[in-house]
């Protein structure tokens, strides 16, 4: 039951979205069984009526977690979903990851976090004119590790601790960053699609997770939910 802040869902409009096209008839996963409804050229339909309720479920602890003001990691690194996912975070302030999964980024955290303030130092520097000093050389070096450490770093240098939870776009393609979460003991909100096992997530939402317009949905539902409990 979600209260404050409540979102609405739709079905018409998760049809629209294409929430409900699941993979083709060769790739399911046996717990994803009882959340298909029906197979529409070789491909598998997830129940809408059963999406909506673990979808609601998954929004009604986002909101009891933003109101005590924790943060969610959101996680996506496909090609086709890594804008809207750093959109998505970058709007409800919450951190993120869009390029490739660092490995230890939870289980060796004070290490990762390390780096993080040798960005932010390196940043600092360079926006106050620190590194004027250096020859042309050693500056262009420095320009190209800030590249690095940017695209490695950017979406979680305010990150001071573990989240919370974690929002993972593919279960599949960022495996690892579940596997870590389990390990710290962090609640995992993830989106399964026919051809992923369900209990990978603590709060799973069946749908379609490559579909742009699918991924769209999902996060401004979520985008939606985070701001309105802020």
């Amino acid at each position: 039951m979600i209260t404050k802040g409540e979102v609405k869902l739709n079905m018409e409009e998760m049809q629209k979205a294409g929430v409900n096209f699941g993979h083709t008839v060769s790739k399911l996963h046996p717990k994803m069984k009882p959340y298909v409804v029906g197979i529409k050229s070789n491909v598998y339909i997830i129940d809408l009526q059963k999406s909506i309720k673990e979808f609601e479920r998954a929004l009604s602890f986002i909101s009891k977690l933003v109101s005590e003001g924790k943060k969610i990691l959101f996680v996506g690194t496909k090609i086709q979903s890594k804008e809207f996912v750093k959109n998505a975070a970058e709007a409800c302030k919450m951190p993120h990851v869009t390029e490739r999964w660092l490995g230890g980024t939870f289980t060796n955290f004070e290490t990762i976090s390390k780096r993080v303030q040798h960005f932010k130092d390196l940043k600092s520097k360079k926006e106050t004119g620190g590194l004027e000093k250096y020859t042309k050389k050693e500056r262009m070096n420095f320009d190209k590790e800030l590249e690095s450490l940017k695209t490695k770093f950017d979406g979680i240098k305010d990150m001071e601790k573990l989240p919370e939870a974690v929002l993972i776009l593919d279960l599949k393609k960022d495996a690892t960053a579940a596997r870590e979460a389990k390990k710290k003991g962090i609640q995992i909100i993830g989106l399964v699609d026919t051809n992923i096992d369900p209990s990978l997530a603590n709060y799973p939402i069946p749908a379609n997770d490559d579909a742009i317009s699918s991924i769209k949905f999902i996060l401004e539902k979520i985008q939606e939910t985070i701001l309105n409990n802020v």
